[in-house]
């Protein structure tokens, strides 16, 4: 049974919704598995919770 973590900052459920869609069918053309067996959790880190090169993301500039 495939387990696929995603770790991002948050997103709206309907974007959720549709990459926990796509990464099924993914799986389900490569792998031949049911989508039934494919799970996918959603990991979400806001801007505190994150640092890229020892800064954290809410001191990063903005782009």
């Amino acid at each position: 049974m495939p387990i696929v973590t995603v770790q991002q900052f948050p997103r709206s459920t309907e974007q959720k919704r549709e990459l926990a869609h796509r990464i099924t069918a993914a799986f389900v053309d490569t792998c031949q598995v049911p989508a039934e067996a494919v799970q996918v959790f959603f990991q979400e880190s806001d801007g505190e919770n994150y640092a890229k090169g020892g800064v954290l993301g809410v001191d990063l500039p903005k782009r």
